[in-house]
C-alpha cells in the first residue's frame, strides 16, 4: 500500500514583518494565498525512515532527518508510539529555498500521508498542532486556500479570496530564510519597526477577485532584505513588470519573483518574455487559490 498527497505552494500578497522577539522569531501579518504549483509526496511501507526525491532540483533536496518530510513522520509516529519506518518520496515542482514553502508543504504532505498509510485518522486539530511544531508555514500547506498568519505565521484564520492569475519566475540558486531575516534585522535597527498589521485595503481586494485592487496593495516587508542580499533580483522583478505585469513580489523571503497579470493571456506573455530575458532560470505559471494538502492516491 502507498498514499499519494499533493501539496500546493504559497505565496505571500502581504508580508508585513515587526520586530524581532527574545525567541528570534518575528511577529507577522502573513497573507498567504495557496497556487497551483504542486509537490506530491508518497509514503509507502518500509524498513526504516527513507527520503527520496525526484524534480528539477532534487540535488537541492536533503534525504536525510532534516528534511521537514521525514521530520514529519517521526513527530507523527512519535505521538501515535510507532517506529517511522516509511519511505517517503518527493515529485519536487516547488523551487527549493525559493520563498514558496516547498519544504513546509512537503511537511504537511508527508503528515498527512503517513497519517492515511497508518490508518490514524488524526484530528484535523492536531494535525495543525504539529504543523506548527513542524514549522511557521507548515500549517498552511495543510489548509490552503487563503489565510491570514499571525504570531510567527502559525496561527491561521481563513480569509476570502477571488481567482487570480500569477507568474512565478525561479532565480538561480536559493536564499536562506534565517539570512534574510537577519538583514531585515540589520536593515531596520535605527528605523523601528512598527508591530505588522494585515492592511484592509489588501482582505478587500483579495476577496473581491480585482487584480487591479489587489496589484495596488500587494507588500512584502522582506523584499529590500531579499534585494539587499541578491540585487540582481530587480533586474528579474523590471522585466516581468515591463512585459505587462500588474505588479512584481518577491515571494517571502526569495529568491522566486512573483507577477500578478490580468488572465491566462497575459500570463504566457510575462512569462514567455521573463524565459526569453537572462534574468532568471525559468518560469512557472499558476492560478490561486489552491486547495491545500489533498489525498490523490491510496491503495
Amino acid at each position: 500500500m502507498s498514499v499519494t498527497v499533493r501539496v500546493p505552494a504559497k505565496v505571500n500578497v502581504q508580508l508585513a514583518v515587526g520586530a524581532a522577539r527574545p525567541d528570534g522569531f518575528h511577529d507577522l501579518a502573513n497573507v498567504f494565498l495557496a497556487v497551483s504549483l504542486y509537490d506530491e509526496v508518497t509514503a509507502a511501507p518500509a524498513d526504516t525512515l527513507k527520503v527520496t526525491c525526484t524534480g528539477p532540483d532534487a540535488d537541492k533536496v536533503p534525504l536525510d532527518r532534516t528534511n521537514l518530510a521525514a521530520r514529519a513522520a517521526e513527530v507523527l509516529a512519535a505521538r501515535s508510539g510507532l517506529t517511522p519506518a516509511v519511505h517517503l518520496h518527493i515529485d519536487k515542482r516547488i523551487p527549493v529555498a525559493g520563498g514558496m514553502a516547498g519544504g513546509s508543504a512537503d511537511g504537511a504532505a508527508a503528515l498527512l500521508a503517513c497519517d492515511a498509510l497508518w490508518g490514524l485518522d488524526t484530528p484535523r486539530e492536531d494535525l495543525l498542532a504539529l504543523c506548527a511544531e513542524l514549522g511557521s508555514d507548515v500549517p498552511f500547506s495543510l489548509v490552503g486556500g487563503a489565510a491570514l498568519g499571525t504570531g510567527r505565521g502559525e496561527i491561521l484564520t481563513p480569509v476570502a479570496a477571488g481567482a487570480f492569475h500569477w507568474v512565478f519566475a525561479v532565480a538561480d540558486g536559493g536564499l536562506s530564510t534565517p539570512a534574510v531575516f537577519r538583514e531585515f534585522d540589520r536593515l531596520t535597527t535605527d528605523t523601528g519597526v512598527p508591530a505588522p498589521q494585515a492592511s484592509p485595503a489588501l482582505l478587500a481586494a483579495l476577496a473581491s477577485g480585482d487584480p487591479d485592487a489587489l496589484a495596488a496593495t500587494l507588500a512584502n516587508d522582506l523584499q529590500p532584505a531579499a534585494l539587499s542580499l541578491r540585487p540582481r533580483l530587480a533586474d528579474t522583478l523590471a522585466a516581468g513588470t515591463d512585459a505587462g505585469a500588474l505588479a512584481a513580489l518577491v515571494s517571502g523571503s526569495g529568491p522566486t519573483t512573483a507577477f500578478l497579470v490580468r488572465d491566462a493571456e497575459s500570463a504566457a506573455k510575462v512569462a514567455a518574455a521573463l524565459d526569453a530575458s537572462p534574468t532568471c532560470r525559468s518560469t512557472h505559471v499558476a492560478t490561486s487559490p489552491a486547495p491545500g494538502a489533498t489525498v490523490l492516491r491510496a491503495g
